[in-house]
C-alpha cells in the first residue's frame, strides 16, 4: 500500500484506516452476496443488517432513548438548514439562531424563507472568535438553534444553551459529532453532514424527537417532512447505501475504541498538543478562537505573513502533511482534528510546526 499522507482536511476528511480496509475487503464481494454494496437492493436482507446495524451504533454510542427518531438522510447539512424550518415551523412564532460563524449565516438566511427570525446572540463583531456565554431564548420561540462547532473560525459549544421547556433545541453537529460526550435529552433534533466525523460525504444523520415530527404543516413537500423518512425508516427512497455502510464501519471502529467517552479524551489530548504549540511560540502562531471557545475538532491560526503561512503549508505537504490551508474566508491555516485522526498524526504536525518556528522565527 502506497504510504498514506495525514490529512487535515475540514472535510470530507480523514476516515479510520480499519474501515478502509474492511471497506476494501469487502468491495467486490459483501458478506459473500457476490455483489458490492454499492450494487446491492435497498429492499434486501443483507442491505437491511447493514441498515439496522449503523443505527442502533448510534443508539447506543451516542445514548439515544426511544424517544428518539434516527434517520440517515440526502442533501447535507445543508438541506437541513431548510428542513429544519420546514418541520418544525410554527405560525405566528419566531425561529431563534445563534450566529456563531458562516454556517449559523446560512442556516439563518434558509429559515428567513419559512418565517421570522430572530438572532438572540452573535459572535460576529469578534470575526467570530468566541462562544456567546450569555444566550436567551424565549418562551414564544417555535425552536431554538445553534451551530455546535465552526470549522471555518475554529469554535465549539461546551455547554448546552437552556431552552424554555416547550422550546426544542436544534443543533447543526456537522463537525463534532460524537467528538465528547453530550446529553441527548437536552436537544429536540441533531443534524451533521457526516463527511467530517462519522463518515464519508452523502449522507446526513438526524436525530429528532418523535413529538416534534408532527408539527410539519401539510403543505410541505412529500421528501422534504422528516415524517416521511420516518414512516419508513430512511427507506422512503433509495438511501445512500455506501455512505452508511461507511458510517457503519467508522462508528463501529469507534465502538471498539471504547466510544464516545474514550474518543473525548483522546481528542482533548490532540487539542491540547496543538494549542500548546500555538500558545508557547511567543505569537509566532496566533490562535484566530479565544481560549474558552477554541475548538476540538478544527485548531485555526495564522502566522506572521501570508507569505510565511504559504510555505508552512507547502513544506507540510512534503512532509506528508495536508489540508492545512485556512478557509478562503479567512486565511491563516487550519487543523481538522475529527475522530479518525490519530494522535501520532498530532504529534507529527507539532514537531513540524515548532521545526518550522524555529527556522523562521
Amino acid at each position: 500500500m502506497t504510504k498514506r499522507v495525514y490529512n487535515f482536511y475540514a472535510g470530507p476528511a480523514t476516515l479510520p484506516l480499519p474501515a478502509l480496509e474492511q471497506a476494501q475487503h469487502d468491495l467486490l464481494n459483501y458478506n459473500n452476496s457476490g455483489m458490492s454494496v454499492m450494487e446491492l437492493s435497498h429492499r434486501s436482507k443483507e442491505y437491511d443488517a447493514i441498515h439496522q446495524d449503523a443505527s442502533n451504533l448510534v443508539r447506543t454510542l451516542m445514548k439515544v432513548s426511544d424517544e428518539y427518531q434516527i434517520l440517515w438522510l440526502q442533501g447535507g447539512a445543508s438541506t437541513q438548514f431548510f428542513m429544519v424550518p420546514q418541520n418544525l415551523q410554527i405560525k405566528g412564532k419566531p425561529m431563534e439562531y445563534v450566529n456563531t460563524g458562516v454556517w449559523s449565516k446560512k442556516a439563518i438566511k434558509e429559515a428567513k424563507l419559512y418565517g421570522d427570525v430572530t438572532v438572540v446572540a452573535s459572535s460576529e463583531d469578534k470575526s467570530f472568535s468566541y462562544i456567546p456565554n450569555y444566550i436567551a431564548f424565549s418562551d414564544n420561540a417555535a425552536f431554538a438553534h445553534i451551530t455546535g462547532n465552526n470549522t471555518i473560525y475554529g469554535t465549539e459549544f461546551f455547554s448546552t444553551p437552556k431552552t424554555p421547556s416547550e422550546v426544542p433545541l436544534v443543533c447543526d453537529m456537522s463537525s463534532n459529532i460524537m467528538d465528547k460526550v453530550i446529553d441527548v435529552k437536552k436537544y429536540g433534533a441533531i443534524y451533521a453532514g457526516a463527511q467530517k466525523n462519522i463518515g464519508p460525504a452523502g449522507v446526513t444523520l438526524l436525530i429528532v424527537r418523535k413529538d416534534l415530527l408532527e408539527r410539519v404543516p401539510e403543505n410541505v413537500p412529500t421528501m422534504q417532512k422528516w415524517s416521511t423518512h420516518a414512516a419508513k425508516d430512511s427507506l422512503f427512497n433509495t438511501p445512500p447505501c455506501w455512505s452508511i455502510y461507511m458510517c457503519k464501519l467508522c462508528l463501529d471502529h469507534l465502538k471498539k475504541q471504547g466510544g464516545v467517552s474514550a474518543i473525548e479524551t483522546i481528542n482533548r489530548k490532540k487539542a491540547q498538543l496543538l494549542y500548546d504549540v500555538i500558545d508557547s511560540s511567543n505569537g509566532f502562531y496566533k490562535g484566530h478562537a479565544q481560549p474558552d471557545s477554541r475548538s476540538l475538532m478544527n485548531v485555526t491560526f495564522n502566522l506572521p505573513t501570508p507569505e510565511l503561512e504559504v510555505q508552512c503549508i507547502e513544506e507540510g505537504k512534503q512532509r506528508g502533511l495536508i489540508g492545512l490551508k485556512g478557509h478562503r474566508s479567512i486565511g491563516g491555516m487550519r487543523a481538522s482534528i475529527y475522530n479518525a485522526m490519530t494522535v501520532e498524526g498530532v504529534k507529527t504536525l507539532t514537531e513540524f510546526l515548532e521545526e518550522f518556528q524555529e527556522k523562521h522565527q
